[in-house]
């Protein structure tokens, strides 16, 4: 092989074939899916809400192939391990949804209570998507809890005008609204994990 130079293999992205093996059951593929947007049962304690919201592009154009993950405490404020969990009917704090059905994502959940060291109740929210080589990390924290939000040491070292990127919206339904800027003015706060 004299003369002939090998060239760099082109870097995979991170989607958007995830349906098959990661939301098995959102795709309608006969497999069992191991996280679901679909978070709890009727007697999880603590307040139960749907977060949902949509994912912009830099021209503001809905990203439709996206994928979300979410990682959150418990009411009490508490991370619990599914490895731990006595039985599958405890609340483990793991979802994941794609918004390729209607565009959006959808968890139901319950809210998360306050976590020690001062952290605000909020959701740990990763996002993988067509064209990324590596997924991003954000917080959705909740406008109804804007005097702990205040107290968060994550929260109070983003710029203070970018912190309503970081802001989920109670809408008139009751839900909270989140939507995901990935570029352009309005880009929502990632942070490097």
């Amino acid at each position: 092989m004299t003369g002939n130079k090998l060239k760099q293999t082109p870097s995979q992205t991170v989607g958007p074939y995830f349906s098959y093996g990661l939301t098995p059951e959102q795709g309608d593929y006969d497999l069992k899916s191991i996280a679901s947007p679909n978070m709890t049962k009727e007697d999880t304690p603590g307040e139960h809400i749907t977060l949902h919201g949509n994912i912009y592009d830099g021209n503001g154009e809905i990203i439709a192939d996206a994928m979300i993950e979410i990682w959150q405490a418990n009411a009490e404020g508490q991370y619990l391990d599914r490895g731990t969990a006595p039985t599958d009917d405890i609340f483990t704090g793991f979802g994941r949804c794609d918004a390729q059905i209607d565009n959006k994502f959808h968890f139901k959940t319950i809210k998360p209570g306050p976590i020690a060291d001062g952290h605000a109740p909020h959701i740990n929210m990763i996002v993988f998507m067509r064209g990324m080589l590596s997924h991003a990390f954000t917080r959705v924290y909740f406008d109804d809890e804007m005097n702990l939000n205040e107290q968060d040491a994550v929260f109070c070292s983003v710029p203070e005008d970018r912190r309503h990127t970081l802001i989920a919206k109670k809408d008139e339904d009751g839900h909270y609204q989140f939507d995901l800027h990935m570029q352009g003015d309005n880009e929502t706060v990632f942070f490097d994990v």
